[in-house]
C-alpha cells in the first residue's frame, strides 16, 4: 500500500518568485517632454545626478537617467507642444526620497544655484503639513519636485 501524498497549504509555499521584491506594479520609468533639453538637463539632469539617477544615454534631443531600478527620461523634440503646466491635468510633481532633514536642506539650496526656486517659503520645511519636512522646487520651466525627508537612521 502506498502512503497517500501529503496534503500542502499552497499559502504555506514560498517560491523563487516570491522571494524577491515583485516586479508587477512597481514604476518602470517616467518620461518628461521638456521644450528645451539642454536646460532642462541643467536643471532636473543636475537634480537627478544629485539623487543617485545616472545618465545612462544622450541623444540630440533627450537623455536617460537611471535610478536603483526605474530610470526617468527627459526629451525634447517635435511632438513636443506648448509649456509644462504643472496645475493643468497630468503630472503635478515628482517626489523623491532625499534622505534626512540636513541632506533635503543642503540639496534645496544647492539646488538654488542650478536653476530651481524654493515654493512655499513661509511654509518650508512643512509646506506639505505638520511632520512633513520637505523641499519643494520649481524650475524656470514649471518643473515641480519634492525632496522628501526621512528619518536620520
Amino acid at each position: 500500500m502506498v502512503d497517500p501524498a501529503p496534503v500542502v497549504d499552497p499559502a504555506a509555499v514560498v517560491g523563487p518568485a516570491e522571494t524577491s521584491p515583485p516586479s508587477r506594479g512597481r514604476l518602470h520609468h517616467v518620461e518628461i517632454w521638456v521644450q528645451d533639453y539642454l536646460r532642462a538637463k541643467s536643471s532636473l539632469g543636475w537634480l537627478l545626478d544629485r539623487l543617485g539617477y545616472t545618465l545612462e544615454s544622450e541623444w540630440g534631443h533627450g537623455g536617460s537617467w537611471q535610478g536603483a531600478g526605474e530610470y526617468i527620461v527627459l526629451e525634447a523634440g517635435p511632438d513636443v507642444s506648448g509649456p509644462h503646466e504643472r496645475q493643468h491635468a497630468g503630472l503635478n510633481h515628482l517626489a523623491f526620497a532625499a534622505g534626512p532633514a540636513s541632506a533635503v536642506e543642503t540639496l534645496a539650496a544647492a539646488a538654488l544655484g542650478h536653476g530651481w526656486a524654493l515654493m512655499f517659503p513661509d511654509r518650508h520645511p512643512y509646506a506639505g503639513g505638520s511632520g512633513h519636512w520637505a523641499a519643494y522646487l520649481e524650475n524656470a520651466d514649471g518643473f515641480e519636485v519634492e525632496l522628501v525627508a526621512g528619518s536620520e537612521a
